[in-house]
């Protein structure tokens, strides 16, 4: 006889597996996402996924478990992803760039069961083995299969064989947790934000209609995946409005324009740097990018010079995202109609969410007051895994405090001014790394990224100190850059020096690790003393 309590959970039940199983229902055949080997339509990507999630229940898979996810951008990461959802399971997407130590800790700390693994990274995952003895189910993607010890191991192909396409019927409550999203450690390490099924539905719903997504959409997908930013602000928006995803291992300028010229893409996600890159090969390389309807950018501020650029070279609209991973992660949204009449903006609340600045004493400040920026969403974390002093101190006064300050101005736009922890303290004052960063890309064009961070100094306490690349084929001068500088910022921001490299230390989806430029230049000021 049918459980009761199991037909009314599948029926009226929020679960992010849902979104692609009623997107397969509406529209079948239409194509579901593309990469270098399938072009799927939704029943197909949806017949795997079914086959998947039995596959991974015929191992002894059940709801609650944890299931590692280290793979490169490819349709089989989406494939587990939404298996994991069906289930109950919970995902655990790995950062390929974790060093050893990262790796074990992670897979360790989240009781992962198992890990589903592309073959190119099982030598990684072999060297954190001996840390986690947890870990007892390796399913490999592609390749051979290797022997490790006791741990059973097969193929990611051998796991969905002969495996009924039909729905799996398992009992999932809305605040299940989806997914073990862990950000990036610094000083310590790195905190397991537990992401439920309600907070990632709703948050998908929240980013189609922001980007007004409809099942017309031909998107790209060139960030990892293993990021909630490409994962959850795409992707799965992408997949509950039916539209088409274009899965790219990494970011590749001309590849990108021929793919929007060959398939008319009509929706680019990528960083800032990208864009920059996208727009010089297009000016060696005119291609037909007439079907891109809207380019969303993220990670980083563009100068009100490159969107007009971008604008006019790519002949569509520009808008940013701007959250954090506790936010799944979208929390507010930067309009096209506001990218160049409040240029440096980072929008307005998404859908779904509320904002508000807090001063220390956790009093909420009015328009135009500078502070902590705070949220309530049932977009929200459900918390920090295993971490209850942090769950509480993120949650505390009944907001969530997201460590970033900011301000509202008259018109309800918000305005971010940086990370607490990138504020410099120099001479007394409180300068915005990124209002600095802003100066320099807005005084040369040459300057193709930028960092600023502050460092021991004597006399300031810390020393604003810019970290510059140039664009190819620039030449940049420390002295005359620092002229041009002082013409947008009061003296007290200018940086006291400039560093001129080739390469800055990277997060994998491009946001520079500000906190290894000061370990890296700490003795800066100090050398130069000498």
């Amino acid at each position: 006889m049918p459980d009761p309590g199991l037909s009314q959970n599948l029926i009226a039940r929020v679960n992010l597996g849902d979104l692609l199983v009623r997107s397969a229902a509406r529209s079948p055949r239409q194509l579901a996402v593309v990469d270098d080997v399938f072009r799927l339509s939704y029943r197909e990507l949806n017949s795997w996924v079914n086959r998947t999630a039995h596959g991974l229940a015929a191992l002894g898979y059940c709801r609650g478990d944890a299931l590692a996810l280290m793979s490169t951008n490819r349709v089989e990461f989406l494939v587990t992803y939404f298996a994991c959802a069906k289930l109950g399971l919970v995902c655990v997407p790995i950062n390929l760039f974790w060093r050893q130590s990262e790796l074990a800790y992670v897979l360790d700390h989240a009781h992962a069961r198992g890990i589903v693994v592309e073959q190119a990274s099982v030598d990684q995952l072999v060297e954190a083995l001996a840390e986690t003895p947890r870990l007892g189910e390796i399913i490999v993607i592609g390749g051979p299969v290797p022997m490790l010890g006791e741990r059973r191991c097969s193929s990611f192909d051998d796991l969905q064989k002969g495996m009924s396409e039909d729905e799996p019927e398992v009992y999932v409550e809305d605040r299940d947790p989806i997914s073990y999203l862990y950000t990036s450690g610094t000083t310590s390490a790195p905190k397991g934000v537990v992401s439920s099924h309600l907070a990632v539905y709703l948050e998908s719903l929240g980013s189609a209609l922001e980007t007004r997504f409809t099942a017309a959409d031909r998107v790209s997908a060139l960030l990892p995946l293993f990021h909630t930013a490409q994962l959850n602000a795409i992707a799965t928006p992408a997949i509950a409005m039916g539209a088409t995803i274009y899965v790219l291992r990494s970011f590749d300028a001309p590849r990108l324009l021929d793919l929007v010229e060959s398939e008319k893409l009509t929706v680019t996600f990528a960083l800032p740097m990208m864009y920059r890159a996208l727009l010089d090969t297009l000016d060696e390389a005119p291609r037909d990018v007439s079907s891109l309807r809207l380019a969303i950018y993220a990670m980083a501020p563009m100068p009100a010079h490159e969107l007009t650029r971008g604008m006019k070279s790519l002949g569509c609209e520009f808008s940013l995202m701007f959250g954090q991973t506790e936010m799944n992660p979208l929390s507010a949204y930067f309009h096209p109609a506001n990218q160049l009449t409040h240029p440096g903006a980072v929008g307005t609340p998404s859908v779904n969410v509320q904002i508000a600045i807090m001063d220390g004493e956790g009093r909420l400040l009015p328009t135009g007051e500078p502070g902590e920026i705070v949220y309530r969403s049932p977009q929200l974390l459900s918390g920090y895994l295993r971490n209850p002093d942090a769950t509480a101190a993120a949650f505390a006064g009944g907001w969530f405090h997201s460590g970033d300050s900011g301000h509202f101005d008259a018109d309800g736009i918000l305005w971010f001014a940086d990370r607490f922890k990138d504020v410099i303290k120099t001479g007394g004052e409180n300068v915005a790394s990124i209002e600095v960063e802003k100066a320099m890309y807005a005084a040369d064009p040459g300057v193709g990224e930028v960092a600023v961070v502050g460092l021991p100094h004597e006399r300031w306490g810390e020393a604003i100190t810019a970290v510059v690349i140039a664009k190819p084929g620039q030449k940049l001068d420390e002295t005359d850059l620092l002229a041009k500088v002082r013409q947008h910022l009061s003296p007290f921001k200018c940086p006291k020096r400039i560093v001129f490299t080739e390469t800055m230390p990277k997060t994998a989806t491009g946001k520079i690790q500000k906190a290894k430029l000061r370990v890296e230049l700490a003795a800066l000021y100090e050398e130069k003393a000498r």
